[in-house]
């Protein structure tokens, strides 16, 4: 299906139940995106691979090889924004998707709006919508994130961080040693007005693996018990 006016984005579903393809792919053509549908998850790899996507709207549940596989497999070789659709109540489902690098996901049953605001709002953050004019680049040390070209560094070597985890490192850089609660980062991050708090936690977790020297003893990120985290600089190396 293809949105004949401008299109915001191109996104690959991988769903195994054609109702619920249809119905997200209607709603997301409606939104002004390119939708192409895919029900496993080896063939969502190969065109994945072949025509890489602006986003992915992942199921879990998919045969064969289920979504976290294949979110895995997308994370070895691109930081391309996935969106993981899960069974509603299935908390463990949620921070599983989320640490093998999901950026969103959506409890089923969902709202298709819903979905696609979701889907919107994580494109637009992935393609820098929200950078400000002009150059922006924060360094710390050997950390260098340069806002404005979606790039990040840690001692010359480029960074591959998703959507959501150059967000949360850039909004902790611009408030160094501020101490944030992980509701006020789901606002301030996520744009989220209600949600699940530990989806900020993974995510901190997934960004002290790939910016602290020793993730188990951070020293840029910390913890501030009984309030959430803050950003130290100048701490690390």
């Amino acid at each position: 299906m293809v949105h004949t006016g401008d299109v915001i984005g191109r996104i690959l579903v991988v769903d195994d139940d054609p109702t619920v393809a249809e119905v997200v792919s209607r709603y997301l053509v409606r939104d002004g995106h390119q939708v192409e549908c895919v029900a496993d998850g080896l063939e969502a790899l190969r065109r994945a691979e072949g025509a890489p996507p602006d986003l992915v709207v992942l199921d879990l549940m998919l045969p064969g090889m289920d979504g976290l596989e294949v979110c895995r497999r997308l994370r070895e070789t691109s930081a391309v924004p996935v969106v993981m659709l899960t069974a509603l109540g299935e908390e463990t489902d949620r921070l599983a998707g989320l640490e093998t690098g999901a950026d969103d996901y959506v409890t089923k049953p969902f709202s298709p709006r819903e979905l696609a605001l979701r889907v919107r709002s994580v494109l637009r953050r992935a393609q820098g919508a929200h950078a400000p004019a002009g150059t922006e680049v924060l360094r710390d040390g050997d950390l260098v994130l340069d806002v404005s070209a979606h790039e990040a560094h840690l001692g010359g070597a480029a960074l591959s961080l998703t959507a959501r985890e150059f967000d949360l490192l850039a909004f902790l850089m611009r408030h160094p040693r501020q101490a944030f609660d992980r509701d006020r980062l789901l606002r301030q991050v996520w744009g989220w007005t209600f949600g699940d708090s530990s989806t900020v936690t993974v995510h901190v977790r997934r960004l002290r693996e790939k910016v602290e020297d020793d993730p188990t003893a951070p020293r840029r990120i910390v913890t501030v018990w009984g309030v959430g985290y803050r950003y130290e600089p100048g701490t690390a190396g």
